[in-house]
């Protein structure tokens, strides 16, 4: 890919070159002397850059400068413009604390052996620095028994016990079909009967649409992924580098209000 990415941006600079040699002949030619004249020109073009190949390579690393500037840009009004759908949705579960100075969103799966793994370290996180808000996503993509388990999960929300179940479920190993998940709300004291009907609820269904939907336009299409700041870091993360990346995301936030 960065080969490819290379003889792309090499070709975009030889076509400038050779656009602006036309140009130039364009422009000036209007007698047979003139056009004696731009050969010459074309020629001392091709003779410098013979002779000094490492011009070309200086053009295409400041073109990539420039375009890894503009992609980080881009990068950055996008997370601003989904700020809102991330961080205060009215609808996910925020652990940690709500008033903390620094958000990490989580996208997440039941059924992820990654998440699950990475769950006591994001909690130690949490728990030890005190002031970082979770915003908890429920993004199934491992299978109906997965769609189940966020919906059993989103449902609890309404009985104030969301998180102890999230807890329970992270906790759950092998299988997690519907009759499980429903022993595991029962275990923690949710009610079964009223959980199974908010289940089935059009709001529940729209909430994990709505996420789908957001995990698209950033990008993410696996589990766990976490958003930190301007941040998007796939794949299970340890204490330490959570912390990093909240640091980081600090730094940042301080930087920007000075």
């Amino acid at each position: 890919m960065a080969e490819k990415r290379k003889l792309s941006t090499l070709s975009i600079v030889l076509i400038v070159l050779i656009i602006g040699m036309l140009g130039y002949t364009a422009l000036q030619y209007t007698s047979p002397r003139q056009e004696i004249a731009q050969d010459e020109f074309g020629e001392r073009v091709r003779a410098y850059l013979l002779g000094n190949p490492k011009v070309l390579r200086e053009v295409i690393d400041e073109l990539s400068t420039v375009e890894q500037a503009e992609a980080q840009q881009a990068k950055k009004s996008l997370m601003a413009s989904l700020s809102s759908d991330l961080q205060q949705d009215g609808y996910s579960f925020v652990a940690g604390n709500p008033e903390g100075d620094v958000t990490i969103v989580e996208f997440f799966d039941y059924r992820c052996g990654y998440c699950k793994r990475s769950f006591p370290d994001l909690m130690k996180t949490v728990e030890e620095d005190g002031n970082i808000r979770l915003v908890l996503k429920e993004f199934p993509i491992l299978g109906d028994d997965s769609i189940e388990a966020s919906r059993a999960a989103i449902a609890s929300i309404a009985q104030g016990k969301y998180m102890e179940f999230h807890t329970a479920l992270m906790a759950t190993r092998g299988s997690l079909n519907k009759d499980r998940i429903l022993n595991v709300a029962s275990d923690v004291g949710l009610d079964v009967k009223q959980l199974e009907a908010d289940m089935g609820a059009l709001a529940t269904e729209e909430i994990i649409s709505k996420n789908y939907a957001l995990a698209r336009k950033l990008g993410v299409n696996g589990t766990p992924a976490f958003v930190i700041g301007d941040h998007i870091s796939p794949g299970a993360l340890s204490s330490e580098q959570l912390l990093a990346r909240v640091a980081i995301a600090r730094e940042n936030t301080a930087t920007a209000t000075n």
